[in-house]
């Protein structure tokens, strides 16, 4: 089966009221770049909304249009990997439902990635309208933290907004993990990636699903999954705390053999209570790459698709289609 040239791959959760605008501003920039020869995937994660049926209704009345329903949420990440996993094309844009990313830049988008012969062109924020100064604020401190800390080399000011070629897509899914930051792995597979800098809009409806407490989450997925450093510093930690007690044996032994008492209890609890505070870190870090391990050896698939409205052309490599039937490899 001939592939489409473009999938545009768009995971959704409750954005019934923003899927009839994506949808005719989606398809009018796919008819602008490719022609009639795209396919638009839209990926419902456990929405409590009207997502889904409105998602069959636009399958129905469109034959380019592809919907994928989750067996539950699986949370963005996941459900970003099932559109990828499930989608045709040869070139592939990945986009969020809620507008803040123009589609009408995938013209421009493929003549960067034609003219530096590029496999991947990532959209690079220059701003970010309509967001507070603490979103603002929070978001540069992730990407420098982020830039800091992890093992690969991530863009700063980059979301998932991105154009992928083929070749980088059966890259990026050949990877299995459970803990997916997915920009941080397209990053990892290399191939030739440029920068594509724009001005980020503002949501078209509704609410951001990416509040303060799952951005810490995504940080510390991509932190863990990216980089090796938080079980360095425990170990520098430990070796500090090894350095400060043996100069405590030496300050309490000069105490013993001069006379003097060590006066106080509040200085003895002290040094327990920061003593058993950096322990019960340095476990919790530990605990918390076991639960990665301990996770990632059940196999279990991504990500469970319940139904699918209108034609679909990729294969469950990564999750279990109820439609095909499909266990994963």
């Amino acid at each position: 089966m001939k592939r489409p040239a473009l999938s545009v791959v768009v995971p959704c959760y409750n954005e019934a009221a923003c899927l009839d605008v994506l949808h005719t501003r989606i398809s009018g920039a796919a008819r602008a770049a490719v022609g009639e020869d795209y396919e638009i995937v839209l990926i419902n994660d456990g929405s409590r909304d009207d997502s889904w049926p409105v998602m069959q209704r636009l399958a129905a009345a469109d034959p380019h249009l592809v919907a994928i329903n989750l067996s539950r949420n699986h949370g963005h990440q996941l459900a970003l990997t099932a559109g990828l996993d499930l989608c045709a094309g040869e070139q592939i844009l990945i986009i969020d439902a809620d507008l803040q990313d123009p589609p009408e830049l995938l013209t421009e988008m493929r003549a960067t990635m034609a003219a530096q012969g590029a496999d991947v062109v990532y959209a690079v924020r220059r701003k970010r309208a309509g967001e507070t100064l603490f979103k603002k604020a929070t978001a540069a401190v992730f990407y420098r933290m982020l830039d800091r800390l992890t093992d690969t080399p991530i863009p700063l000011d980059t979301g998932d907004f991105r154009l992928m070629s083929r070749r980088a897509l059966d890259a990026l899914q050949s990877l299995p993990e459970q803990a997916r930051f997915i920009r941080g792995m397209v990053a990892w597979v290399g191939f030739r990636q440029v920068p594509f800098p724009y001005d980020r809009a503002e949501r078209h409806a509704g609410e951001t699903h990416y509040p303060l407490g799952k951005m810490i989450a995504l940080a510390f997925d991509a932190v863990t999954g990216f980089s090796t450093a938080p079980l360095r510093w425990a170990s520098h930690i430990g070796l500090a705390l090894t350095a400060a007690s043996l100069l405590l044996i030496v300050y309490i032994a000069i105490g013993w053999l001069t006379g003097s008492a060590v006066q106080g209890w509040t200085s003895t609890m002290l040094v327990t209570v920061i003593l058993g505070a950096v322990q019960m870190f340095v476990l919790g870090m530990i605990g918390e790459y076991l639960g990665r391990l301990y996770i990632e050896s059940k196999r279990r698939p991504l990500y469970l698709v319940a139904d699918v409205a209108g034609p679909v052309q990729g294969h469950a490599r990564l999750g279990y289609s109820a439609h095909e039937g499909a266990a994963p490899r």
